[in-house]
């Protein structure tokens, strides 16, 4: 049960954060589909540099679960995602559609490489 409030409670952070940011991402009213592919990149990243400490460090499951899986669970968009290309489709812009489908899926995968990366490059030489 613990485990299940950490999610929610990392959940509701998350989604917060990402509506925060939408505010701020100062894209077009019509290009809607740059905030979401934004805060989907961002997450993806920092999952990447999540996965890095969680993997070198000893910390507790618990601080893994309330991160990853709940703050960046609830950040990352992929509900919105999926509407975002269903909307895309349907007004016909289908190449539009599928560079975003590509784009977000590859860059996603590529940036929690990086962030893991990044967490390897610039953490685990500390003492």
């Amino acid at each position: 049960m613990q485990k299940i409030l950490l999610v929610a409670l990392g959940g509701a952070i998350g989604s917060s954060f990402r509506y925060l940011l939408s505010l701020f991402l100062m894209f077009e009213e019509h290009v809607f589909i740059w905030k979401t592919f934004a805060v989907n990149i961002i997450g993806s990243l920092l999952i990447g540099l999540f996965i890095g400490f969680f993997t070198n460090n000893n910390w507790s499951e618990n601080l893994s679960i309330f991160l990853i899986i709940g703050i960046l669970g609830g950040f990352t968009t992929f509900s919105s995602f999926a509407l975002d290309a269903v909307n895309l489709f349907k007004i016909g812009e289908l190449k539009t559609a599928l560079i975003y489908i590509l784009a977000t899926n590859i860059l996603g995968i590529i940036s929690v490489f990086i962030g893991f990366y990044l967490y390897k490059q610039l953490f685990t030489n500390i003492i």
